[in-house]
């Protein structure tokens, strides 16, 4: 039992019953967690970088053994259908990228003028570094955030969020299995208390959050008490511009995939403002709405399954409040869904699961909060432009920056576009495919850094300058 003596009690949100116990982490159980991890990651510096690079690799392995473990794992946490649940692989993917990192340069040599002296430029480990995962991705971010710490040499503390700590319990468990250094990953579920403690311990180099903008203020707040460093990737509000020379049907499917099926709309990537030439509207939303009407609404277990339920019955009030305030204000035409999922479409133990129909308002007012604040759920919202520089400036006029898609055929349309939109990524006929060698993260709200590339390396590391004299 934790010193807080508080146990948490799992809800599997396909059928809303409990799923089993986890004990939180309190202030005593964080503080042996990065004296722990202070420990291990002396020893893991004292290493050969080749044996650092060969331990990384044999945990890509190990993670690879038991993707199918993880994977029902992913959907046990929160409900994501095992169709969508792969992102065990992505895992496996950082920590094979990174893991190549950690025997290549990190410094370099530079001129000094007027001096012939030797300038070193350093990159070097911060220690521990804090790992804060959302309950939608946490192997994702585990991946992302986890691998180059690694890489770079430090330890890390993981706090997967209460809503989904079984993924990330069983990792840190494949981390000893592959034989890391005890202590150099340690898995500590916690609510806010706990996240609290991580953030504010004074042993605690760096922080890497990932989740909503309400709760990374509350974390940057608690940052500022050892001014630790913090890098975020938070919401977004994404805009999805379907070009009249666009693949219809192509755009239709992405637009269906990225918006409100992937995840129930439960991502920070969700594109849930679309928006679609007047020429191409009609077109468009009848085969958008055939694409969302083929969906296989059920059983995350079962590999047919396309469309699952929310998180829980909290989201599941708040996504449906958003949708009648958007119905009784007249931010748009409610077009398909905004219903709780309670027919013949579920059965046995899902009819008390969290299942929210995927949802479609056309006509929608960008200045709406339909439009304007983060749903995450299967919510979207259709609009018309026409012309280009009219649906860049729509895209553009939101808080968040995280990512944006484009539907066209037009290269030179593409390529115009992208650089005009303000967003950290831009998707050209393509979903939101991350990858360990691509930089993620946002503008605005969205967040400030990066994971992925070499970019998300040098988040986990710190500079130092080294001048040696010569005379």
């Amino acid at each position: 039992m934790g010193s807080r003596g508080v146990i948490f009690e799992h809800i599997y949100p396909a059928t809303g019953r409990p799923n089993g116990t986890v004990e939180l982490a309190g202030a005593a159980e964080i503080d042996n967690a990065v004296r722990a991890a202070a420990k291990a990651q002396r020893e893991w510096v004292a290493l050969t970088v080749d044996r650092r690079r060969d331990l990384l690799i044999g945990l890509a392995d190990v993670v690879h053994e038991h993707l199918d473990e993880l994977a029902k794992l992913n959907v046990a946490d929160y409900g994501v259908p095992i169709s969508f649940a792969g992102t065990a692989m992505l895992l496996e993917r950082f920590l094979r990228h990174f893991a190549g990192y950690a025997d290549k340069p990190h410094g370099v040599t530079t001129p000094v003028n007027g001096s012939f002296d030797i300038n070193l430029v350093e990159r070097e480990p911060y220690g521990v570094v804090g790992v804060i995962t959302p309950w939608n991705g946490a192997l994702v971010v585990t991946g992302s955030c986890v691998a180059p710490a690694l890489a770079a040499g430090n330890a890390v503390v993981l706090k997967p969020s209460e809503l989904a700590p079984f993924a990330a319990l069983r990792f840190g468990e494949l981390c000893l299995e592959a034989g890391l250094p005890e202590g150099l990953v340690t898995v500590v579920p916690a609510d806010a208390e706990g996240g609290d403690a991580l953030v504010r311990h004074p042993g605690i180099g760096k922080i890497g959050f990932t989740g909503g903008g309400g709760t990374a203020r509350k974390v940057l707040q608690a940052a500022a008490t050892n001014l630790t460093p913090v890098v975020t990737e938070l919401g977004g509000k994404s805009a999805n511009l379907i070009f009249a020379d666009a693949d219809l049907d192509l755009a239709a499917a992405l637009s269906a995939h990225q918006g409100p099926l992937m995840q129930s709309g439960q991502s920070c990537a969700c594109a849930s403002r679309i928006l679609v030439h007047d020429e191409v509207y009609d077109e468009f939303l009848e085969k958008f709405l055939g694409v969302i009407g083929s969906a296989r609404i059920g059983d995350p277990m079962d590999p047919a399954t396309t469309f699952g339920p929310v998180i829980s019955q909290a989201a599941a009030d708040r996504i449906l409040a958003a949708v009648d305030a958007a119905v009784s204000s007249g931010a748009g035409e409610l077009l398909l869904g905004g219903k709780r999922i309670r027919d013949d479409r579920l059965s046995g133990d899902l009819a008390e699961g969290y299942y929210v129909e995927p949802t479609v308002f056309g006509g929608v007012d960008n200045a709406s909060d339909i439009a304007q604040l983060e749903t995450f759920g299967p919510v979207v919202s259709l609009m018309r432009f026409r012309a280009e520089d009219e649906a860049v400036a729509i895209a553009n006029d939101t808080p968040y920056g995280l990512n944006a898609f484009v539907q066209t055929t037009d290269l030179n349309r593409a390529h115009r576009v992208a650089r005009q939109l303000e967003s950290g990524s831009v998707w050209i006929n393509q979903f939101s495919d991350i990858s360990p060698q691509g930089p993620y993260g946002g503008y605005k709200q969205s967040g400030a850094g990066r994971t992925g590339g070499v970019e998300g390396l040098n988040e986990f590391q710190q500079v130092k300058n080294i001048r040696i004299a010569v005379r």
